[in-house]
Order: C-alpha cells, then sequence, then structure tokens
C-alpha cells in the first residue's frame, strides 16, 4: 500500500511538471503567434499606403504634364504598325479631350 502512494506521489508531481512546461510553451508560441499577427497587419497596412501612392502616381494626368516636361509627346500615326492601333488611339484621345 505504501508503495502505491509513493508511486502516486510522483506520478502526480511528474504530470504537474509536465502540464508545466506545456503550459510555458504553449504561452511562447502564443506570444510569437500575436507577434507575427501584428507584423502581417502592419504589412497589409503598408500595402494599402503603396496601393493609394501607386495611384497617385499613375495618373494620367500627372504622368502627361511630367511627360510633355521632358519633351515627350503622344505617338504619331506614322509609329504605328497596324491601323487598329491609331483607331484604339484616337478613341482614347477623343474620350479624354471630350470630359
Amino acid at each position: 500500500m505504501r508503495l502505491l502512494n509513493v508511486t502516486a506521489f510522483f506520478f502526480a508531481i511528474a504530470s504537474a511538471l509536465l502540464l508545466y512546461g506545456l503550459n510555458y510553451d504553449t504561452r511562447r508560441l502564443e506570444a510569437e503567434v500575436h507577434a507575427k499577427e501584428r507584423i502581417a497587419e502592419r504589412a497589409r497596412e503598408d500595402i494599402a499606403v503603396l496601393k493609394a501612392e501607386r495611384g497617385t502616381l499613375t495618373r494620367p494626368d500627372r504622368i502627361d504634364t511630367f511627360a510633355r516636361q521632358l519633351g515627350l509627346s503622344p505617338p504619331r500615326v506614322d509609329q504605328f504598325v497596324d491601323g487598329r492601333e491609331v483607331s484604339a488611339l484616337n478613341e482614347r484621345q477623343e474620350g479624354s479631350n471630350g470630359r
């Protein structure tokens, strides 16, 4: 009987130590997950800002101003090989002029 009590006591102590170690590991892993979630959220915010900046920087009216300052002009008809390209360009230019 005494041997059974001693064995049960050591089994309880071993279980307590095992559960304590498992609890410690779980908390450490939880902290790592939260840190990675914060990094991912910051990355999502940065992506949203970069998309907004790209939208601003690629506006046709903004690009047109800089292109003209560099001496660039819209393509001429003789620069195209296919007539469909010219008609598509004319449609776009007429659409932008009719604003």
